[in-house]
């Protein structure tokens, strides 16, 4: 079983710009998973608000009985976040590789623009292979 269900990247003002899924069972369409992008974003900036702790960055782990939710915010306020099986490990190391991926294919890439979805090659190429990468260190464990 992979230790990783899926990937979500939200842009600053909440919009989904890049959903990857990788075999979870329950299948989200497009519209699925734009409402749960939105919502996290939603629950993150909430949870940021009402933290009684300064400097509170929101929601960095939701975990439930099926599944955990990991989530890292950029400086520029994107938002990575996977959705693993309960008690995967080193997800934080994994979205902060994620996010160097994406720095290094989609933010380089002239073509890109801020905000959009995310279409690079590159980035999709590299990002399964840190995706593999980190499923057959789990299994090695």
């Amino acid at each position: 079983m992979a230790a990783i269900y899926s990937l979500f990247i939200i842009n600053k003002s909440g919009g989904l710009i890049f959903y990857k899924d990788y075999g979870s069972a329950g299948r989200m369409d497009t519209n699925d998973s734009l409402r749960l992008a939105s919502l996290w974003h939603s629950m993150h900036a909430i949870a940021q608000q009402l933290s009684p702790v300064v400097g509170c960055s929101g929601i960095e782990l939701l975990q439930a009985d099926f599944f955990d939710l990991h989530c890292f915010q950029s400086l520029t306020g994107t938002k990575f976040f996977v959705v693993s099986e309960p008690g995967a490990l080193h997800m934080e190391a994994l979205l902060k590789n994620i996010y160097e991926l994406y720095t290094d294919y989609v933010l380089k890439n002239p073509f890109y623009e801020m905000e959009m979805p995310i279409r690079c090659e590159l980035f999709d190429l590299n990002l399964s292979q840190a995706i593999q990468k980190d499923r057959v260190a789990l299994m090695g464990r």
